[in-house]
């Protein structure tokens, strides 16, 4: 059985990898391992040594605890309710939103506020 929170650091692995726009091939490359290392990572297949996550972290130019958000600290336990999650969830599973959000992350962080307000502008439209 697999363990809960190697699962939820799996699903967060490739979660930042998709919203990089990265393969697991060049994510594998980036942190010395074979694509099939990432993809057994991914599913909880295998668990993440600290090492290796420290390696994955610094790839994906996120801190460790990224891969930990939503799980909480006292009990261990996920917390299933996290918008985060749920919003995520949603996003990737439609093309079009994922190529938008991989497009917002592209832009410089100066410009990105101006298309957020834009976008929220365009979206009050009736």
């Amino acid at each position: 059985m697999q363990n809960p929170i190697d699962v939820h650091v799996g699903k967060r692995i490739r979660r930042r990898r998709w919203l990089e726009g990265m393969s697991q091939q060049q994510l594998a490359e980036k942190v010395g391992v074979k694509f099939q290392q990432i993809q057994k990572y991914e599913t909880a297949m295998n668990r993440v040594s600290a090492s290796r996550l420290w390696n994955i972290s610094e790839a994906q130019g996120v801190s460790v605890a990224y891969y930990f958000m939503g799980v909480h600290d006292d009990e261990a336990e996920l917390d299933n309710s996290s918008e985060e999650d749920l919003n995520d969830e949603a996003l990737v599973k439609e093309k079009e939103a994922f190529s938008l959000l991989r497009s917002y992350f592209s832009i410089p962080d100066s410009q990105r506020r101006r298309l957020l307000d834009l976008a929220h502008a365009l979206g009050k439209l009736d």
